[in-house]
C-alpha cells in the first residue's frame, strides 16, 4: 500500500516569544522541522507535502534540500484546514496518508513504522498514536473499546465526563488515514466551534457516524509525542535528542 505524508508547519507558535516560525527554531543546531522531515523520509514515502503559511518563504527555504511539495495555508484556519490545503498536491494519490506535526520533532521512524504497521494489519480508515501520561490535563482522551485496539471515540478535556476525565491516554495529534476518506470526510466539517476552525479531530467524529473502524497504537515512551510550544519545552526536546 502507497504512503504519503503531510506535515503541519504553518503556524506562528506565538509562546516561543518570537516572531519566528515555530518550526524554525533550533533545537542543537537544527530547524526541528528538520528532525520531522527526516523521520518522515525514513519510511521512502510516495510524497511529502509540507503546509507551510507563517513566514512561508522561509520554511521553504529552509527545507529546500528536501524532496518535498509545498502547500499553503493562508490564512491559517485550524488543522482541518491546514490539511485541506494538502489535496491538490495528492489529488491522484491512493493509499495510505500519515500526518504529523512540524513542532513535534522527537517521535522515531520506528514508533511510525508500527502505527503505519497496526492501521494495515487492523484495516483501520484511521489510526491515532497515543501516550499514556500521568498527568493527561490539557489533552484529547481516547476512549478505547474494551481490550481492543478499536477507539470509541477521542474527547476533549473540556468536553470529558468524570470517568473520561480519568483515562491517562492521549491523542498526539500524529495520524494514518486512508487517503480518500480523509479528503471525503474534511468536506463534510465545518466551523461551528468556539474557535471557528476546522478541527482535523472532527473527521474521527464522521468515521464514527459511518461505522468505520479507528483504532490506535500507544507508544510506550510518551517523550516521544511532546510538541513543542514554548521556550522550556524547546529545551528539553534539545535534552531528549541529544540522547
Amino acid at each position: 500500500m502507497a504512503l504519503a505524508v503531510i506535515i503541519m508547519a504553518a503556524g506562528k507558535g506565538t509562546r516561543m516569544q518570537s516572531d519566528l516560525a515555530k518550526v524554525l527554531h533550533q533545537a542543537n543546531g537544527r530547524p526541528v522541522i528538520e528532525y520531522v522531515l527526516d523521520k518522515a523520509l525514513a519510511l521512502q514515502p510516495e510524497k511529502v507535502v509540507l503546509v507551510v503559511g507563517h513566514q512561508a518563504e522561509l520554511v521553504r527555504k529552509a527545507t529546500e534540500r528536501y524532496e518535498v511539495e509545498y502547500a499553503l495555508q493562508e490564512p491559517q484556519l485550524g488543522t482541518g484546514h491546514a490539511i485541506m490545503q494538502a489535496e491538490e498536491p495528492l489529488r491522484n494519490f491512493q493509499g495510505e496518508i500519515l500526518i504529523l506535526s512540524g513542532d513535534a520533532p522527537l517521535v522515531t521512524s520506528q514508533t511510525l513504522e508500527k502505527l503505519i504497521s497496526l492501521h494495515r494489519k487492523e484495516g483501520a480508515a484511521a489510526t491515532v498514536l497515543t501516550a499514556e501520561f500521568d498527568d493527561p490535563t490539557g489533552y484529547g482522551r481516547v476512549i478505547r473499546q474494551k481490550n481492543s485496539e478499536s477507539i470509541l471515540k477521542i474527547v476533549e478535556q473540556k468536553d470529558a465526563s468524570p470517568q473520561e476525565a480519568a483515562v491517562r491516554e492521549i491523542n498526539s495529534g500524529i495520524y494514518v488515514f486512508n487517503a480518500e476518506l480523509l479528503f471525503q470526510a474534511l468536506g463534510q466539517i465545518n466551523t461551528n466551534n468556539a474557535q471557528k476552525e476546522y478541527y482535523l479531530t472532527d473527521v474521527f467524529a464522521i468515521c464514527f457516524q459511518n461505522g468505520r473502524k479507528v483504532c490506535a497504537f500507544k507508544t510506550e515512551n510518551p517523550n516521544e509525542i511532546l510538541g513543542i510550544n514554548t521556550p522550556e519545552q524547546l529545551r528539553e526536546a534539545e535534552r531528549i535528542l541529544a540522547g
